[in-house]
């Protein structure tokens, strides 16, 4: 039985080459605990989708064509058939390159909920 071990980033219909760990929580409902007296509930809320990804700045790479402050669409392609996408995804911090450690940097983005299409 195959189990997850490579996530692909595509951004903008670009796929971003990332590094192994790559993350995503899945945004939808959620419980949350509601203390009253001597009780214990729940009430529902939303949560957002989020996503984290480390990649390498490279030679001839162009910040700009990575960074934008805008809304656009995500998709998270796992190596196991599942595929989320995000049309309202957006970066949700500058990134900062670190020098010495490859050029890397991490993208983290938000979203709603996705739509997950099974391959």
């Amino acid at each position: 039985m195959q189990t997850l071990g490579i996530i692909d980033i595509v951004w903008r219909g670009r796929q971003i080459p990332v590094k192994k760990g790559a993350k995503i929580t899945i945004g939808g409902i959620q419980n949350t605990v509601v203390t009253y007296g001597r009780k214990v509930g729940r009430a529902q809320e939303f949560m957002g989708s989020e996503v984290k990804a480390t990649s390498n700045f490279e030679r001839g790479q162009r910040w700009g064509s990575l960074w934008d402050p805008n809304e656009g669409e995500l998709q998270v392609v796992c190596d196991t058939g599942q595929t989320f996408v995000m049309g309202d995804a957006f970066l949700t911090e500058r990134p900062e390159i670190t020098g010495g450690e490859d050029g890397q940097f991490e993208l983290t983005w938000a979203a709603s909920a996705p739509e997950e299409i099974l391959s």
